[in-house]
């Protein structure tokens, strides 16, 4: 696979058929170094990427996309679109029937439905535990990814469907192992809470009923970066390895000297 030198933008780019997409690289890290810009890149999917995307993402020189979606992410948005030369790695993060489930409540829950599911703080109580649990679980999928940038499976962009949970905790997970303060992940989590990052909700049935301030205030806290969410992750990495380094050696697999060639390839000399 020939790779070409990343061109790095300037500023953000508009991106019509993707959100959420950034480069990460800029953050402060280990021993007074920063996350290299042009090697990590994060976004939503890519599935209704239009042909100036293709072109833009193209120009990167990615190594590999990571897709956290599962099947029913991909069935409900399709596939993401094909960039030459570059590995696409699906790893999901969620089950496909939690998927099947999850989009089913938000295209055509009624809004007695919603009120049952959601209401009274359910819904963020359901996003900190799928942070927990994803935190807790998916320790195989975390290790693999790292691995893999570690081995030089880089400039990389790593995607779920929004772009700001699945992906979100992996570049979190990432980021800590670069040695990333967790305030300055904290901040790059919560950029995904703004208003043309956020995912586009779309309802069945007529938009006046279907989508009123209600219902999407009930949706809301799904769709939404809260600094509550990623805390759970981080109380979780605590509570069940006691830090970071052990999370990583023991929960992730991923030792030392791996660490050591991760920091060398996606941080600054």
């Amino acid at each position: 696979m020939t790779q070409q030198t990343p061109q790095v933008p300037s500023i953000e780019p508009e991106l019509a058929g993707i959100r959420n997409f950034r480069d990460v690289g800029g953050l402060p890290a280990a021993d007074g170094r920063r996350v290299r810009h042009g090697v990590l890149y994060r976004s939503g999917h890519l599935a209704h990427a239009t042909a100036t995307d293709a072109a833009f993402l193209a120009s990167l020189g990615l190594h590999t996309v990571f897709d956290f979606r599962n099947a029913a992410d991909m069935s409900l948005e399709g596939p993401d679109v094909t960039l030459p030369g570059v590995r696409n790695v699906n790893l999901p993060l969620t089950d496909p029937a939690d998927g099947a489930g999850f989009w089913s409540m938000v295209r055509d829950g009624d809004p007695g439905t919603l009120r049952d599911l959601l209401a009274d703080g359910r819904a963020e109580a359901r996003m900190v535990h799928a942070y927990r649990e994803i935190i807790r679980t998916r320790t195989a999928e975390h290790g693999q990814v790292l691995a893999a940038l570690a081995d030089g499976a880089v400039p990389a962009l790593m995607h779920c469907a929004a772009g700001k949970d699945r992906a979100g905790l992996t570049v979190a997970v990432t980021l800590l192992a670069l040695g990333v303060e967790r305030d300055a992940i904290e901040a790059d989590y919560l950029k995904s809470a703004a208003a043309h990052r956020r995912y586009r909700v779309r309802r069945n049935g007529d938009p006046a009923t279907s989508m009123s301030p209600e219902i999407m205030a009930l949706l809301g806290p799904l769709f939404d970066a809260r600094v509550e969410y990623l805390a759970a992750a981080f109380e979780t990495i605590e509570d069940v390895w006691g830090g970071v380094d052990r999370y990583l050696e023991t929960g992730l697999r991923f030792g030392p000297d791996q660490r050591q060639r991760l920091r060398e390839r996606l941080l600054t000399p």
